[in-house]
Order: structure tokens, then C-alpha cells, then sequence
């Protein structure tokens, strides 16, 4: 069995003039793409997550919009395989899990956006459905949340969401610290 790459969400619409920019975004959309280059320089499989938004309402990552687009920092090849999903998990009723057994796929590098949403809900799922998974935390992000009046920072909600991954779900790393094992 191998180990692939997932990049989920890491869409224009999340970056700085997108109609939902993140917090540090760039920074982890870089990182994100020095994973990407180890994959390809490996030869190792990558798979690219991309949300569009169908449901009434939707404000961001529109359906034929740049918004919806995968970033340049991390823009797919020809030969890599790109999954469209409308939910956060990347699971749901998508073929990632069939694509992912198709390539022999057993252990999952995760990153992406938004830790507390798309990265949380795939992760989650990908380690139910009995693949190894690893997320790579400075290759993650996400942006402030409000609960009970109160506004919790982004660095808050992605610590905490990192915590309960690695805490059951996933090996939580740097990307550091991920290549320097993966080379």
C-alpha cells in the first residue's frame, strides 16, 4: 500500500482578495506546496479536494468562478486526480475512498482549509474508513469563530481542532518534520 497526498479546499476564494480569506493563508498554502513537490519529485500520488458551493445562498467558492479555483500555490497537473465535493467531508458522496482504493492508497498526508471544517470532517472520516492519517498543522488553516458573543482567534481554533485530531484521529506533524522522515 501506499501513502498519498491530500490538498483539500486550498481554493482562491481562501486567500487574500477571495470572498473568504483565511488567516495565513499564503503561509500555509506555501507549505502546502513544498509537499507537493516532494510528492511529485517522488512520484507519489497526490489528489486535490475542491469544494464548490451549490447550496442556496452560497456566497463563496461558486461553481464557474475564479473564487472556486485551486490555487497556484499548489495548481494540479494534468495527471493528478482532482475530487469536487459540495460537503465537508471529502467523503461524502464523492469517489474519493473508491479513487484512493483504485490507486492503493493507505496511508493519507492531509492539508489544507479550513482546519475547523474541511480538514476536521475528511480527516475524521478518512481514519473511520480505516486509512492512516497524517496532518500536517503548518500546512492547515482557518480564520476566527464567534461562540457565545465571543470571538475565538483563528491560532485558537486551529489549535484546538489539531489537538482533537492528533488526540484519536491523526498524527499530527509540521511539514518540517514530515519531510525530513519523508526524504
Amino acid at each position: 500500500m501506499k501513502t498519498g497526498l491530500l490538498l483539500v479546499d486550498l481554493q482562491n476564494d481562501y486567500f487574500p482578495g477571495g470572498k473568504m480569506a483565511l488567516a495565513q493563508t499564503e503561509q500555509a498554502g506555501r507549505r502546502a506546496g513544498r509537499l507537493l513537490a516532494a510528492f511529485r519529485e517522488k512520484s507519489r500520488s497526490v489528489f486535490h479536494v475542491r469544494h464548490l458551493s451549490v447550496q442556496p445562498g452560497a456566497t463563496f467558492f461558486l461553481p464557474d468562478t475564479s473564487g472556486a479555483q485551486i490555487h497556484r500555490c499548489v495548481q494540479p497537473q494534468a495527471d493528478e486526480v482532482v475530487v469536487e465535493k459540495n460537503f465537508p467531508n471529502g467523503f461524502r458522496e464523492t469517489g474519493l475512498e473508491a479513487t484512493l482504493q483504485e490507486n492503493q492508497v493507505s496511508d493519507l498526508v492531509i492539508c489544507g482549509a479550513m482546519s475547523h471544517m474541511c480538514i476536521d470532517a475528511t480527516s475524521r472520516a478518512a481514519a473511520d474508513l480505516g486509512f492512516t492519517c497524517t496532518v500536517i498543522h503548518d500546512a492547515c488553516t482557518t480564520k476566527d469563530l464567534e461562540f457565545a458573543g465571543e470571538t475565538i482567534p483563528a491560532t485558537a481554533v486551529h489549535g484546538a481542532f489539531m489537538a482533537a485530531l492528533g488526540a484519536a484521529y491523526a498524527r499530527v506533524v509540521s511539514v518540517d518534520e514530515f519531510l525530513a522522515e519523508f526524504s
